[in-house]
């Protein structure tokens, strides 16, 4: 088990699906997309922040295509737009 590459994602907090923006990063590196969903989901459950925050996520992928993640704070951008009052088009 080596480390292959790792990957940035941006992912909804609690509401991680496997679709096109997740599988067009993680196809490639062979991980499973639903292990992926289900684990994250998990592990945001507990973070202070509301469902559908968009969060960072840093995910490593190994030669044997198992993977580890860190989940990290939503971009400062969204931070300040959210404060700010500005509704996002997305």
């Amino acid at each position: 088990m080596s480390f292959v590459r790792y990957v940035i994602l941006r992912v909804p907090c609690g509401a991680a699906r496997p679709g096109p923006a997740i599988g067009q990063a993680l196809g490639p590196l062979g991980i499973n997309m639903a292990e992926f969903c289900k684990q994250f989901n998990d592990a945001s459950s507990d973070l202070p922040y509301e469902a559908n925050t968009p969060l960072t996520v840093r995910l490593n992928a190994m030669s044997d295509r198992t993977f580890n993640f860190e989940v990290r704070s939503p971009p400062t951008s969204w931070m300040l737009m959210r404060c700010a009052g500005i509704k996002s088009k997305l």
